[in-house]
């Protein structure tokens, strides 16, 4: 952790790059996670990008209790 900090602090154009590329890789890790499991059921192909905004939101309501 306090490597991430010093990185944002020192070098922040590379910080920001590296959450970027962080959040897309664990987007698709997710999507093909969830395609994975509701793949044999037919559903649309939109339907794992709902399932896991949904879970998202689910998960954010929860922590503003």
């Amino acid at each position: 952790m306090d490597y991430l900090r010093q990185l944002q602090a020192e070098r922040p154009l590379i910080f920001g790059l590296l959450l970027l590329v962080g959040f897309i890789v664990a987007f698709q890790l997710a999507i093909f996670v969830i395609q994975l499991i509701v793949g044999p059921f037919g559903l649309p192909g939109w339907a794992p990008i709902v399932i896991l905004v949904g879970g998202l939101v689910l998960i954010a309501r929860r922590q503003q209790r």
